[in-house]
This record gives C-alpha cells, sequence and structure tokens, in this order.
C-alpha cells in the first residue's frame, strides 16, 4: 500500500516518481546498503540523477533508526541555509510536527561573524545551541563545511546531543574534511556523502525519504 502524506498529490505524479525510482532500481546496479538505506539513496540519485551516490553515501548504523524516532516524536530540523527549510515540503512536516529553523541571515548571527572573523554558518549553529534547539533535532548540513565542522566541536567539547545529523555539504574547501571528520564520532548518528559532493538538495531529498520510510512505519 502506498503512503499518502509523502506521495505525490496526482495520479500522474505518483506514477512519474514510481517509473523514476524503477529506473534508478535498474540502473543503479549493486549496492550493500539496508532496504531502508536504499530508500534515502535512491531518492537522492533521483533528485540529482547521479549514480555516484550509489557508494558516495554512508550511514552510521543507527543513522535510520534514529531518524524514524526523530520524526515521529516532531524533532526540529536545524538547516545550516535556508535552501534546506524551502525545499521541505511543508504538509509532511506538518503531518508528524516537524518545524524547521535556520539562522544563517539574521543579523545578529552576521555581526557576531563580523565580530569574531568566522563564517555566518558557525554563529548560525552556535544561535541555535544558545536557543535551546540543537539537542535531540535533525541537524541538516548541505552547504557549509564550517557549521558541520562546529557541530562536531560541539559534540565533542560541549557534549552536544542531536538525534541525527545529516552531513553533506559541497564545495572542495573543507568539505570532505568535515564529512570525513563526522564519521569519526561514533556517539552521534550520521548520514554523509563522502568527497566533495553533496548539497541541500541531498539533504532534502534524504529528509523526504525519512518521512517516507516513518509513514510506512506507521502503518
Amino acid at each position: 500500500m502506498s503512503n499518502v502524506i509523502t506521495e505525490q498529490l496526482t495520479q500522474a505524479g505518483k506514477k512519474i516518481e514510481h517509473d523514476s525510482f524503477a529506473i534508478v532500481d535498474n540502473e543503479a546496479g549493486v549496492h550493500d546498503y539496508t532496504q531502508a538505506q536504499w530508500q534515502i539513496v535512491r531518492r537522492m540519485i533521483h533528485a540529482t540523477a547521479d549514480f555516484e551516490f550509489n557508494g558516495l553515501s554512508r550511514f552510521h548504523s543507527e543513522a535510520v533508526n534514529a531518524g524514524l524516532d526523530a520524526i515521529s516524536r516532531g524533532a526540529n530540523i536545524i538547516a545550516d541555509v535556508e535552501m534546506i527549510c524551502v525545499g521541505l515540503s511543508k504538509p509532511r512536516l506538518n503531518h508528524f510536527g516537524v518545524n524547521t529553523h535556520h539562522f544563517i541571515a539574521d543579523e545578529d548571527v552576521i555581526e557576531q561573524a563580523k565580530r569574531e572573523n568566522s563564517t555566518r554558518a558557525v554563529q548560525a549553529m552556535r544561535k541555535a545551541q544558545r536557543l535551546g534547539l540543537l539537542d535531540d533535532s535533525i541537524v541538516a548540513v548541505g552547504n557549509a563545511p564550517t557549521a558541520l565542522l562546529e557541530i562536531i566541536r560541539m559534540v565533542k567539547e560541549e557534549n552536544l546531543q542531536p538525534a541525527l545529523i545529516i552531513g553533506m555539504p559541497v564545495g572542495f574547501v573543507s568539505a570532505a574534511e568535515s564529512k570525513q571528520a563526522l564519521t569519526e564520532v561514533n556517539a552521534i548518528p550520521w548520514i554523509i556523502t563522502d568527497g566533495r559532493k553533496g548539497g541541500s538538495t541531498l539533504v532534502v531529498a534524504a529528509i523526504h525519504a525519512l518521512l517516507a520510510l516513518t509513514e510506512a512505519a506507521h502503518k
């Protein structure tokens, strides 16, 4: 039985999406992901038409369960950039009582970054921490490696305990290194894309897949 909340709204839309997933399944070839992990990777491939994510995507052993649990209890999603919040389906989030937050464009964040000669992404994550939003949340990083590095620092130095970290920053400076550093964090579940590839589109796809998995699990 198909999902209701996390499916396309029209029969035509559903058919196109299902046909696309079937093509991905057919062309992706062999993979080592669990069935649930593959639902996430498949949607990331669907969103980008890039089959390299079959292999580049990596999961902490508890990542999927942590994501489903967080969504089930209406955990916050804290994003490094607005693009993630805009890309997520509001009806799907509302169904689970999930709210999104980002602070990258806040004036106080910008001013603090200038004063400390740091980045807005770092200060945005620090603001989220001051507001008490990071613990038990899904932290979603699709753009800024410095945001991910700051989250890792908080986990190690401040006992930060988010429910799940989706670390997929894209780029050339510290992107690959920040994701590798996250894989060395065993206490917090994570999902990453190895190397330079990443982006907000992938994070949105991963979260939409988690929403779909959560709906299916509730049936």
